[in-house]
């Protein structure tokens, strides 16, 4: 498809990568911005997207520098890193010139449209910092990437499905109309179902509340009941965003709206553990997690309110401990967890 837009992937790692590879395959002008080894094989190798119909081998355009790509009016940022990623790339686009045919228009920050397709709640309001035009986007994407220039999509050919909505809700224009017209166009066509909304911020808390079972699943062992562990922290989570007053989408709203969204299944010859982003990141042992922007969070707001969430500060105390001790994914048993936090 021929899109008015290109697309700048800053991070291109599970998310990234598979919104940036199947962008590309669908034809639509698309960046990726990697580091390291990843950058490197894109670039040189372009992308391997393992998929449960196939593996397919995809020309990327790939950078790993901002100064790299020339910007245009035409440009739409979408930021993809981890939360405790998101300043330093903020940082490096955010006075980026952007291009005119007669010389230079502006800041990327004055002129272009950020997305922020990040789990967690506070991408939106870090990235106001730095950027006029801030789109959230609740992002639903069953995806892993532990190796250079390949990423594992568990979903195909439907990869995702995002709800994006302008942050906050009472800045929408009639100019948010027409980008989040093409992202709509453009991306469902190739496989990330869009539903553009009015108020993106109760989906996005629905996937916070989602995403405290993430560091469970990096911590214990598969071997074990995690079901009852990540419903306490849920239910103990839920509790405190109703007592600060914080709305958030039902799961049962929040299920049924993904019906035609993406529908995980086995990649052949691949082991993805238990596949969520704080599993891969401590798998590759990047050094850090985003627990602290998931469970973190919650006790945040609970601290903000006078009130405990003992269960949810416990696990991002395990996390850290994780991470500063390099012992990597499923270092204790369920069992072991159940005790560590007290539940019988």
């Amino acid at each position: 498809m021929s899109s008015g837009r290109r697309y700048v992937i800053v991070g291109a790692g599970a998310i990234g990568g598979t919104v940036g590879g199947v962008l590309t395959r669908a034809g639509v002008a698309t960046v990726l911005v990697a580091r390291g080894p990843h950058a490197e094989t894109l670039a040189a190798n372009g992308l391997t997207l393992r998929t449960p119909d196939g593996t397919f081998q995809t020309p990327v355009a790939a950078v790993s520098d901002a100064a790299e790509v020339r910007l245009t009016p035409d440009d739409v940022l979408v930021f993809t890193t981890k939360t405790q990623q998101l300043d330093v790339a903020l940082q490096q686009w955010v006075d980026q010139p952007v291009h005119g045919p007669e010389g230079v228009l502006g800041t990327a920050g004055e002129l272009l449209p950020a997305l922020t397709a990040l789990n967690g709640v506070v991408a939106e309001d870090k990235s106001l910092r730095y950027f006029r035009r801030v789109y959230g986007v609740c992002v639903w994407l069953p995806a892993v990437h532990l190796t250079a220039g390949e990423v594992i999509v568990r979903s195909w050919p439907v990869v995702g499905q995002f709800h994006v909505g302008r942050w906050p809700v009472g800045l929408s224009s009639d100019s948010d109309d027409d980008v989040l017209q093409d992202v709509n166009a453009a991306w469902t066509s190739a496989g990330v179902r869009i539903n553009v909304v009015d108020d993106i911020a109760p989906w996005k808390y629905n996937k916070l509340i989602s995403n405290l079972g993430n560091a469970v699943g990096a911590l214990a062992s598969q071997d074990g009941d995690l079901g009852r562990i990540v419903a306490a922290l849920q239910a103990e989570a839920e509790a405190v965003l109703r007592d600060a007053g914080i709305d958030f989408v039902s799961f049962e709203v929040s299920t049924a709206a993904r019906v035609d969204g993406p529908t995980p299944r086995p990649v052949p010859g691949v082991d993805t553990g238990a596949g969520n982003s704080t599993w891969q990141s401590l798998s590759r042992n990047t050094g850090d997690v985003e627990t602290d922007y998931f469970n973190g969070e919650i006790v945040r707001i609970a601290h903000q309110h006078g009130i405990a969430a003992p269960l949810n500060s416990t696990v991002a105390r395990l996390a850290r401990e994780t991470v500063r001790t390099h012992a990597g994914p499923g270092q204790y048993s369920a069992a072991q967890l159940a005790d560590l936090l007290g539940l019988k």
